[in-house]
């Protein structure tokens, strides 16, 4: 019951399951978030910590950082590498 109230969270676990569920689909999303929020649940009952939530911005952040490290090995894989360009409203033609 907890995961399906995440869709309207301002928390990394809100982002975390809107991600989910455009990706996924409601139902998985709702087992997905579920299932992240017993992982987290368990690791704080064994060890005595306190949840701090990073918030929106620092997920999405961490989320572009992996992706942009995932297209760079992409990339590697096939012998091309990738130049950023300096306006992304820019087309080159």
């Amino acid at each position: 019951m907890a995961a399906q109230t995440l869709c309207r969270s301002h928390s990394a676990l809100g982002a975390f399951y809107r991600r989910m569920q455009a990706r996924l689909g409601a139902p998985k999303a709702i087992t997905a978030a579920a299932h992240k929020l017993s992982r987290i649940f368990y690791r704080l009952w064994t060890s005595g910590d306190i949840y701090s939530d990073p918030g929106i911005d620092a997920y999405e952040h961490q989320y572009q950082e992996r992706m942009l490290k995932n297209l760079k090995r992409k990339a590697q894989a096939f012998g091309l590498e990738l130049i950023p360009i300096s306006n992304p409203t820019e087309c080159v033609s």
